[in-house]
């Protein structure tokens, strides 16, 4: 079976890609654990990020976003000694930040997935992608939504963890073309 040339490296990497990556969410809870993982790749490798996840749930109470909000310092700083984990304070810290900011847009839509595919009119963006490299690190929608995030109390949600958390929640089909998972238009 053809695959991206990304998910051929570990079988981690294959299942991630097979089950996860580009299918369209529209679950809250998955929806928040792929921002978190998103914002976790920041200058690493996925593959990193991957590998920490079961730690990174176990940590976070399997990322229930009211649990998370209301940590304090006191509840996440300890993580901070975690080697299962990325051990970032600046991330960590905005994993809370990012589940209050979660909370406060699924009371205004009612929840977060109306919120988030209400970018894509619902339907997800299927790219040309003949090959590996031609996959953008952002787009011009990443950058509009990078700044609505920013304004609505997000933190390390830049345009290029936007474009990637796009890409997981299947808001964009970035599957290269040859890839059996690519959606057929």
């Amino acid at each position: 079976m053809q695959r991206c040339q990304w998910a051929t490296s570990s079988p981690l990497m294959q299942a991630y890609h097979d089950k996860e990556w580009g299918c369209p969410h529209h679950n809250d809870h998955a929806l928040f654990e792929l921002m978190c993982m998103e914002m976790y790749q920041a200058g690493l490798s996925w593959r990193t990020v991957l590998n920490k996840r079961a730690a990174f749930n176990e940590d976070f109470n399997a990322y229930d976003v009211k649990t998370v909000a209301s940590m304090t310092a006191q509840d996440w700083e300890p993580l901070l000694n975690d080697a299962r984990i990325i051990r970032n304070r600046a991330k960590l810290a905005a994993t809370v930040t990012n589940a209050q900011a979660f909370l406060r847009v699924q009371q205004e839509f009612g929840c977060f997935d109306r919120y988030w595919w209400h970018f894509v009119n619902g339907q997800p963006m299927i790219n040309d992608v003949p090959e590996a490299s031609m996959t953008p690190a952002q787009t011009e929608l990443s950058v509009k939504i990078s700044k609505d995030l920013k304004r609505r109390g997000f933190s390390f949600m830049g345009p290029v963890a936007v474009y990637a958390f796009m890409q997981a929640s299947g808001l964009v089909d970035d599957h290269q073309n040859n890839c059996a998972f690519k959606t057929k238009a």
